[in-house]
């Protein structure tokens, strides 16, 4: 958006010829640089979510726009509608109410006698509509102004500027501001889809987005200077195998009809009128030729509310293995399946590739290598040191190019939400998504006490922190208390449990039938997990259950604690009945939940752990696994002895009883998973997350009152 701002700050000062040669010249570099997204980004041809198909099952929508910028393209306005009939083609014509021309009411009567469209661009054709929230307010109304007389319901920005989240001050049925991918353009940042799509107001109302996707003539012929219409041929022929939406948008300023004057930047007409016989002579069954406004309403009448894809355009950015991320993965899978632009910027594992890569839906950016050995405090600052920098520099680059309207950045550490200073400057907005309260995880962590000096530091970190971002989301209600208490402000905060995502663990049949009983814990190795308690009880359930395994999945805690936990499970003689394995992807530990007979979670009441909401209990719950958990403040703030069987926090002895009790007492296992079921249809990610999309939408909305 500066760039933008920059350029049309210029240009009135810039003779015709300069401000051509300029945009010339890095068109030039641009093409050598975005091949691999232009003129086709192989990602826009993704169908959206719950896409219902076009009218009479027509394979792909052809629209046809044009925006008249000047007098000369008014001059041509009659011609080029002529020319769309004789081909048996309506079009939308966007004319500049405040501009170089007035509108005619006679042209527009001619127009839309003939069936063709007419739609409001802008209000002057200067760039300037979006300079300021005050000067587009004032501008907004007087456009209303023009869309009430002229009695029509569709707008573009001049010059393809935009900012979705204004325009629902104009009341406009779409907007055909945007485009899936156009590094030609100041503003650069593409849509990256070749359907409509919906800009939701928080009160249940919106607006149907129109990107063009084929390029425009003034981008193929004035700046590119190609010779001939190869390049829409190409695109249209990909839509349609894509079935999506040809909108191509043409200027009939730059367009010669055989006058015996003409600019000599203007291109042949016949152009238009190959791709017009082209099209009819491809795809004349096969194609919905509609005007914006068919469109608009078309989708508005065809798909729900709840299945709207919206293409909000979110950024998450955690210091995590993102693939075993139940938390993060969540949120960006469930903005992904809607339809919206999702891309997640987090750590790489030692055989993960650095680059990119996409799954779900969702673009994934590997930006640092996790190192496990985090026993040392000031090594493991460092590396959250590193990955700020690095994040920062990294999310700066992709906003400047995608410009996000949300930035969702998840702790730890808190101090990451200012590598979102760029985008915080450029309009967008902040979510900090705190997964642990970081001054009592990190004495946990580390063994130290709440009253040193860096923890009182840790406190007022997470106050600006929190001071920073536009919401604040927490991860349980304790915390919740405990935050708003000493540095969130109640009105914007909100808490979202880890919930079980049933796309992920769904209930699944259980594949293992080889004798043995599985107790499983999957999760960090810390010491606040009391693994080394549970161990413990392990030895005592190994002599009444010979067949018996204790299976551990994760790591973390620092490179030694699965060595301290192995030598434990020596020191007890349990011979290998105690197996330790690396994490894995959700899906995968899914399966592992499914094949597993008992789920433990064994924390310490006294530490960390007391206030740390256990997500691997739900998970357990959904795949049928009853589970023993020590009787911690949160797990007994959530649940009852109706859903898993506690004991004694740190109590070895009890907690043996308790797994012993579950293992032969059938009638035992059998309440607790008919309960767990229950509790997890009542309480999964279903019943919360049209919470979380609200509120994403709502962060997308601006405020002009």
């Amino acid at each position: 958006m500066i760039t933008s701002k920059v350029y049309y700050a210029v240009k009135p000062f810039l003779p015709w010829c300069v401000r051509i040669a300029l945009r010339r010249s890095w068109a030039h570099l641009k093409r050598g640089t975005s091949a691999a997204v232009w003129p086709i980004d192989e990602k826009a041809g993704a169908s959206p979510p719950g896409w219902p198909g076009w009218p009479e099952g027509k394979r792909f929508a052809l629209v046809l726009t044009h925006d008249v910028e000047g007098r000369a393209g008014l001059g041509r306005v009659e011609m080029l509608m002529r020319l769309e009939r004789e081909y048996g083609f309506v079009s939308s014509f966007n004319f500049v109410p405040e501009g170089e021309y007035r509108v005619p009411d006679s042209l527009r009567q001619t127009l839309e006698e003939a069936g063709f469209e007419v739609g409001v661009h802008g209000l002057q054709h200067d760039g300037r509509l979006y300079s300021s929230k005050k000067r587009f307010a004032a501008n907004a109304t007087r456009i209303r102004e023009y869309l009430q007389r002229w009695n029509v319901s569709g707008f573009r920005s001049p010059l393809m500027q935009h900012r979705l989240a204004w325009l629902h001050e104009l009341h406009v049925e779409y907007d055909a501001s945007t485009f899936d991918t156009d590094p030609f353009e100041p503003q650069s940042d593409g849509v990256g889809t070749v359907f409509p799509f919906w800009v939701p107001t928080i009160d249940g109302g919106g607006y149907v987005e129109l990107p063009y996707t084929l390029p425009q003539d003034f981008t193929l012929f004035v700046l590119l200077r190609e010779q001939d219409i190869n390049i829409w041929k190409r695109k249209i022929d990909w839509i349609a195998a894509h079935g999506g939406m040809a909108l191509i948008n043409t200027h009939p300023d730059y367009m010669s009809f055989g006058e015996t004057t003409r600019s000599k930047d203007a291109y042949p007409a016949s152009r238009y009128e190959e791709f017009l016989r082209y099209v009819r002579n491809e795809y004349a069954s096969a194609l919905w030729a509609a005007r914006p406004i068919d469109v608009a309403r078309y989708y508005r009448e065809t798909t729900t509310p709840a299945s709207r894809n919206t293409r909000r355009k979110v950024c998450m950015l955690a210091y995590t293995i993102y693939d075993t991320d139940n938390r993060v993965r969540r949120y960006a899978e469930t903005l992904a399946k809607r339809g919206d632009k999702v891309d997640v910027i987090a750590l790489a594992r030692r055989d993960d590739p650095p680059h990119a890569s996409s799954a779900h839906g969702v673009s994934l950016d590997r930006i640092q290598r996790r190192e496990l050995n985090e026993r040392h405090k000031w090594a493991y600052a460092l590396r959250l040191f590193r990955f700020l920098v690095a994040s920062s520099l990294f999310l700066t680059r992709q906003h400047h190019r995608e410009r996000y309207d949300v930035i969702h950045v998840h702790n730890v550490p808190d101090f990451l939400v200012f590598a979102a200073w760029y985008p915080k400057l450029t309009g967008a907005k902040l979510i900090l998504d705190i997964h642990d309260i970081v001054p009592e995880l990190f004495a946990a962590k580390f063994g130290t006490k709440g009253g040193r000096c860096y923890a009182r530091i840790l406190k007022l970190i997470e106050k600006l922190s929190a001071g920073f971002v536009d919401h604040v989301i927490i991860s349980n209600d304790l915390w919740y208390e405990t935050l708003t208490a000493r540095s969130v402000q109640k009105e914007k905060a909100s808490v979202f449990l880890n919930h079980v995502d049933p796309d992920v663990f769904y209930r699944r049949r259980r594949s293992r039938n080889d004798g043995r009983f599985i107790i499983l814990f999957p999760g960090t190795f810390q010491w606040h997990q009391g693994l080394d308690i549970a161990i413990r009880a392990f030895a005592h359930v190994k002599y009444r259950v010979p067949n018996a395994e204790f299976h551990l999945y994760g790591g973390g805690g620092g490179s030694d604690a699965a060595l301290h936990l192995a030598e434990l499970a020596d020191q007890l003689r349990l011979n290998g009945a105690v197996r330790f394995f690396a994490g894995v992807p959700l899906e995968r530990i899914a399966d592992i939940m499914a094949d597993a007979d008992l789920g433990v979670v064994p924390k310490r009441a006294d530490s960390f752990g007391n206030e740390a909401y256990s997500t691997k209990i739900m998970e357990f719950m959904s795949q049928g696994v009853p589970v023993v958990a020590s009787r911690t403040k949160i797990d007994s703030f959530y649940f009852d002895d109706t859903l898993l069987r506690f004991f004694p926090s740190g109590d070895d002895q009890a907690m043996a009883e308790a797994m012993l009790e579950v293992i032969e007492n059938q009638e035992l296992r059998n309440q607790l998973i008919a309960n767990g079921y229950e509790y997890v249809a009542k309480h999964g990610w279903d019943s919360k997350k049209r919470t979380y999309l609200e509120l994403i939408d709502s962060l997308s909305v601006e405020r002009f009152s």
